[in-house]
């Protein structure tokens, strides 16, 4: 943490033109090393414009979050308060309040099985791994309680081969339309019953014994269909040590197969879960 008379000065030289200046070098130096990179890699094209081929690539499957979020029926929301500013302080800083699982967030092993492994313990190699998208949309259209099936992974296979060993599935069921609606969201019925789509158990069991997964990812509020209630997904998924991402956004923008996903998940000490910056990065076609 910067002293506060750190911070006043670094203030005071990042003032003016000169911050906008350096601010728009930084900025463009980062998206050309970026593209360099890639174009090195053989990931995009030499012919490929900078600007839209890294935006085509790069995917942020995140939300973020702000106090009118879908959130868990009866969580409390999240939370910023500024505690210093630039007025009074010479700088600015927020404190911030809320449940692990609020927003795009990570589920550790631990959240639904005593004892096993919490977030800050997953090894930083299962974060990143290559991303399986099963698209259930058209079901999920006509059926807010769709499920995830092992037909439906099969399906996939049938079309894209088989998943990889170490691969992260995510469902795309469509329901981020509805993230700006938490009502819709949500989804209650007159019973306090929500109602969205989620992987079946048996399909949780399938990827965990047969394809060997680090975890799963959904669109909705949870891995299991909102109507669940023995929460069976949660429970083989984080039971097998595995781990779960809820709340992701734009996965109609990220390939069906060959892309890679990064889960940037919360490090902090016992986490059940938290907060993560999900990144999906697409293969050039």
């Amino acid at each position: 943490m910067c002293s506060p008379d750190v911070m006043k000065i670094v203030g005071r030289q990042l003032t003016g033109e000169r911050r906008l200046s350096r601010r728009s070098m930084i900025a463009t130096g980062a998206s050309a090393a970026l593209a360099a990179g890639l174009v090195r890699s053989g990931v995009i094209a030499q012919s490929a414009t900078p600007e839209t081929r890294v935006r085509e690539l790069i995917v942020d499957l995140t939300y973020t979050m702000t106090p009118d979020i879908p959130i868990w029926p009866g969580n409390e929301p999240f939370q910023a308060e500024p505690v210093k500013t630039f007025a009074d302080n010479g700088f600015y800083a927020q404190q911030v309040s809320f449940w692990e699982h609020t927003g795009t967030h990570l589920d550790s092993p631990a959240h639904f099985d005593e004892g096993n492994i919490t977030a800050e313990l997953i090894p930083a190699v299962n974060l990143y791994a290559p991303l399986v998208v099963v698209d259930i949309s058209a079901r999920a259209a006509d059926d807010p309680d769709a499920a995830l099936t092992v037909d439906a992974l099969l399906a996939y296979e049938s079309e894209y081969g088989e998943i990889p060993a170490g691969a992260f599935v995510a469902m795309d069921s469509g329901w981020s339309v509805r993230w700006d609606d938490p009502e819709t969201f949500v989804n209650l019925d007159a019973d306090g019953v929500q109602h969205y789509p989620g992987f079946h158990p048996d399909a949780a069991e399938f990827l965990v014994t047969q394809r060997d997964i680090v975890g799963i990812g959904v669109d909705t509020l949870s891995q299991d269909p909102g109507n669940s209630t023995d929460f069976g997904t949660h429970i083989t998924i984080l039971g097998a040590g595995k781990y779960g991402v809820e709340g992701l956004a734009q996965l109609d923008l990220a390939q069906r197969a060959g892309a890679m996903i990064f889960v940037g998940g919360p490090k902090h000490e016992h986490a059940s879960g938290g907060p993560a910056r999900v990144i999906a990065l697409n293969q050039a076609m």
